[in-house]
Formats: C-alpha cells, sequence, structure tokens
C-alpha cells in the first residue's frame, strides 16, 4: 500500500514540476531573447525569454567558419579540373575547350597574373548532392572555388539547386570548339606538306637522364 501511495506522489511532483517550467517559460515569454550567435561568447548567458523568429525578416546567425553553399569566381578558374576529380560524390561537373593562339589574350588571365588558357563553358555545382565536405576548395590551386556565407538555400524545386558558373554560352563553346579544330586542321596540314615536301619535324629535345638509381640499370 506504502508503494501505491509512493508511485502517486512521483507522478504529481513530476507533473508539477514539470508544469512550473512550462508556466515561468510563460511568464517569460513577454520578454525577448538576447540575439546573440551561437558562436558568441554570452550565447549561453542570455535571459530566458522568447526565442522564436520572424522568418525570413529575421534568421539564426551562422558561424562565420562553417562551410555552406559552394561559389566559383569563374573570372580565376583556369580549368584544371583538379576539384571535380576530386569531389567524391560528383557533384561538380567542368567542361573545358582549350583556347587557340589568337585567343590566348582574350581569355585573361586570374587575379593573381596566371594566364588562363583553357575556356570553360560549363562549370556547374550541384548542391543538392554536394555534402560539404570541403576537399574541392582545399585542391583549388587559384583559391577560386570556396564555400560561400550563404546558409539558407533552400528551394521548391530540387532543379534549382544546381548552379551554373560557366562563362561562355552554347553559341560561343561551339564557335570556340570550331575554331580550335580548324586551328589543329591547319596545323595537321602544314605537318603533312612539310613530311611531303621531305622536311622531317623539330625533334623535341629530350630531358637529361637523372641519376643511376642504386641496383638498377639507367633508363628503368
Amino acid at each position: 500500500m506504502s508503494e501505491y501511495f509512493s508511485n502517486i506522489k512521483i507522478g504529481a511532483t513530476t507533473i508539477a514540476t514539470g508544469m512550473a517550467i512550462t508556466f515561468r517559460h510563460f511568464l517569460n515569454a513577454v520578454k525577448r531573447k538576447g540575439d546573440a550567435g551561437i558562436d558568441d561568447a554570452d550565447y549561453f548567458k542570455q535571459v530566458d525569454g522568447l526565442c522564436t523568429l520572424q522568418y525570413p525578416r529575421e534568421v539564426v546567425p551562422t558561424p562565420t567558419i562553417g562551410r555552406y553553399r559552394l561559389y566559383n569566381d569563374i573570372e580565376d578558374c583556369i580549368g584544371c579540373c583538379q576539384c571535380e576529380r576530386a569531389c567524391p560524390v560528383e557533384c561538380i561537373t567542368i567542361e573545358t575547350i582549350k583556347t587557340t593562339a589568337d585567343d590566348l589574350a582574350a581569355c585573361g588571365k586570374t587575379s593573381g597574373g596566371q594566364q588562363k588558357r583553357f575556356w570553360v563553358p560549363v562549370f556547374d555545382i550541384d548542391v543538392a548532392k554536394c555534402m560539404t565536405c570541403g576537399i574541392c576548395v582545399s585542391v583549388c590551386p587559384t583559391d577560386c572555388l570556396v564555400h560561400s556565407p550563404v546558409a539558407d538555400f533552400s528551394e521548391f524545386d530540387v532543379k534549382n539547386m544546381m548552379y551554373h558558373y560557366g562563362n561562355l554560352s552554347k553559341i560561343e563553346a561551339e564557335a570556340k570548339k570550331r575554331k580550335l579544330d580548324e586551328e589543329k586542321a591547319a596545323k595537321e596540314k602544314a605537318a603533312a606538306e612539310a613530311i611531303a615536301r621531305g622536311e622531317a619535324p623539330a625533334a623535341k629535345p629530350k630531358p637529361a637522364p637523372g641519376p643511376m638509381p642504386e641496383g638498377g640499370q639507367a633508363g628503368e
């Protein structure tokens, strides 16, 4: 019998404790909780109060060191495709077109002064597949691929999660490809004519041999 009344006492105490916490929060709702972000040292020292945000007019502060939506500065992209090869989920798609001799200057240089040798008509990032691992950012040689501070990029249609950063339209890309094919054809024709005239093409100089490895033969 004593255990029966003991259980009733525990139940009543538990309910009273829960209701007291609820009532305290109800009274504190007339005050507004502070706006310190989760990376703020005083985040857990804020007063109790209303913490509902009026989205999208108000948003939760996000840490500046977080990995958010990827962004590519195509003006600094050299088309090396290292990010595409490094991506473990294959969310990056890149297509490049080599510049011709006449087009090299038009392709421009990066902000660091490096000459770009490839047009990048397609640089697509499917952020719906991206797992924000940061590998692509770490391997980028020109630091053009970064995690932007945009943390909220929800969409109603998943197709809108594909971001395009290419620097050529489809028409421009086709024109560049035709120009490159014409240049290749002209070089091949010139080489064939030189062979027909009995002029051997200039041989490329061979690199100097390195030191012989221990216990092996040179040139192995």
